[in-house]
């Protein structure tokens, strides 16, 4: 196949013509336009853009065995040739063939006999028009590219974020629950209790992986109770259990207005969880569905391992023992509907017990509330 050369212009363009006069003259034509290459016929023509592809086709539509519609539908057909812009050369002057050319993915006409002029002017606009293009498609894939980076840094950002804020979280927890519970399974075990309760439950994904993070909050509350009334050994008095019931209002205190959904959620859970289903719960004896479903969840998680766990002042409960306690504050203390859940997942709790168990977790940091992977909601 024959190739005319000219100086380096804005493009390479392939003519295709099966006249050889008017090869030459659209290769003058194009002279310090653009690179040119040449084909006689349709088969040289996608021979040629096989080996190198050209920024432009100026191609004759009446040629012998393959005409410039045949090329054209072929060019098009193939991914790696369909976005060449095509300009078709024709002495044809119907309408009906403009059309169909147009219709087939030409972006213009030349007409025979040539104006050099116009052959000049139609190639650099085309050319033009695509060398924008170009650069508008590489300005898109760059700044695709830079939200992509941007977005997994804001991710990388967020999982650091939220591993920091699930450490606060049980640190604050932890300290609320010191003077009981120095080693801190008590709040990492009720969170996956309450996690479980849900999940069991059905909820929404969102929701169980909320109620995991925000459960240990449950008793924040306590950091405004003395430590005189936190560490008795006996029973409570009539006053010593007045301030006792204070702690939901005062962890509410500490969590309202939060910033996030997280510290919301913990806020129900800190308020709500002493409520009991018949009403004689506190700090407002609520009942029934009036107790968030939250605060209803951790109310179960709270008290089995509560009951099933020494502390200086009483000592642990047996599995067997607590299962009675829960079964018969069923529709009294707890939500029927959380109870059959927690029944249902009795051998994943026993499993959660065992293994955080008290002398197990002396060393406990918040990595213990791993986030899992199928976390949706933006619990930041």
């Amino acid at each position: 196949m024959e190739q005319l050369q000219v100086p380096r212009g804005s493009g390479i363009v392939l003519v295709v013509d099966d006249s050889e006069a008017n090869l030459k003259l659209l290769a003058m034509a194009l002279d310090g336009v653009a690179d040119v290459m040449v084909a006689s016929n349709g088969r040289e023509a996608l021979e040629a853009v096989a080996q190198e592809s050209p920024d432009l086709i100026v191609l004759d539509i009446r040629m012998p065995e393959m005409d410039g519609y045949q090329v054209c539908t072929a060019l098009k057909r193939d991914p790696h040739t369909k976005d060449i812009p095509v300009i078709f050369v024709s002495g044809l002057s119907d309408i009906d063939d403009k059309a169909r050319g147009f219709a087939l993915g030409a972006v213009d006409f030349i007409g025979k006999p040539f104006d050099i002029a116009e052959v000049r002017m139609r190639v650099t606009t085309q050319l033009h028009l695509k060398q924008a293009m170009a650069a508008l498609a590489r300005s898109n894939e760059d700044l695709e590219h830079r939200v992509r980076q941007r977005t997994t840094d804001l991710q990388r950002a967020l999982e650091r974020y939220r591993k920091s804020s699930i450490d606060t979280i049980f640190r604050l927890s932890k300290a609320a629950e010191y003077k009981d519970d120095d080693t801190g399974a008590h709040v990492i075990r009720m969170a996956y209790f309450s996690r479980i309760i849900a999940r069991t439950m059905g909820l929404p994904q969102e929701l169980v992986d909320g109620v995991f993070y925000a459960a240990p909050m449950h008793d924040v509350g306590k950091i405004g109770i003395p430590d005189r009334i936190l560490g008795k050994k006996g029973k409570l008095d009539e006053e010593e259990w007045r301030v006792m019931k204070l702690h939901p209002i005062i962890g509410s205190r500490i969590l309202e207005k939060g910033d996030s959904e997280l510290i919301a959620m913990a806020e129900v859970i800190a308020l709500s969880h002493h409520e009991k289903w018949d009403g004689s719960g506190y700090p407002h004896r609520l009942g029934g569905t009036d107790i968030p479903l939250v605060g209803r969840i951790v109310a179960v998680a709270d008290v089995f391992d509560a009951v099933t766990s020494h502390r200086p002042y009483k000592e642990a409960m047996s599995f067997q023992d607590a299962m009675k306690i829960l079964e018969e504050g069923r529709g009294r203390h707890f939500d029927p509907a959380v109870i059959e859940a927690f029944f249902a997942a009795m051998d994943e709790i026993a499993t959660i017990k065992k293994s955080y168990s008290d002398q197990s977790s002396q060393q406990l940091t918040g990595a213990e509330l791993s986030i899992p992977s199928a976390v949706k909601g933006e619990f930041q």
